[in-house]
């Protein structure tokens, strides 16, 4: 037999617990904006809300897109904390509570490590030139607009390089250098990793 006193103890912690659960429904409900970046696809969109590629199709499904290997640069997605996937209009966003994803990677950006400006003094020089030196500026401004603090994930820099390839060291020089060992060992050029990217939306 439960005593009064036991009894408001129980029912006060059943209570806490159900606030506590609705409370965190509460908080995991907030839709986002997801506007498309430089270097982002269908897959990497995917991963960063289901940690898998299970979004893909709905993705390019609902947001009209015939080929998943063609998304631009400011195209609006709205994805729901279930995980639907909404195209962007106005009035799917007025009716959202949205988190646009510009403002969290505005704070990667900012939380890059330092080490990219600790050494920034060793210097690189690339040997491309000519069609060789265009198709690399071709690719640079696709995947990050040229810009070496980008982030994406798990891909840093002007090129897009997996952090794994960069070792922790993000310095211009060093991505430079990377990108030029990446694409010597895997396509053997950069018309050719050039070529890849228009056939397939990636390098």
């Amino acid at each position: 037999m439960i005593s009064k006193k036991n009894f408001a103890k129980v029912s006060a912690t059943l209570g806490a617990v159900a606030l506590g659960v609705s409370a965190t429904a509460t908080a995991a409900n907030a839709d986002t904006i997801y506007t498309v970046q430089s270097g982002d696809t269908l897959s990497g969109i995917s991963y960063k809300f289901a940690k898998d590629n299970s979004m893909v199709n709905d993705l390019a499904k609902k947001n009209n897109i015939q080929d998943i290997n063609k998304i631009y640069v400011g195209q609006k997605l709205i994805i729901k904390s279930d995980g639907e996937i909404q195209e962007y209009n106005a009035q799917n966003a007025a009716n959202a509570n949205v988190a646009d994803n510009n403002t969290q990677a505005t704070q990667q950006q900012v939380a890059q490590p330092q080490q990219a400006q600790s050494q920034a003094s060793q210097s690189y020089t690339s040997n491309a030139s000519g069609s060789e030196a265009a198709a690399k500026a071709w690719i640079a401004a696709r995947e990050s607009g040229g810009n070496y603090g980008a982030t994406n994930g798990q891909y840093i820099g002007k090129y897009q390089l997996s952090a794994s390839y960069l070792n922790g060291d993000y310095s211009a020089a060093n991505q430079e250098r990377v990108a030029d060992q990446y694409v010597a060992s895997r396509y053997g050029s950069w018309q050719n990793a050039q070529a890849h990217w228009q056939a397939n939306g990636w390098y």
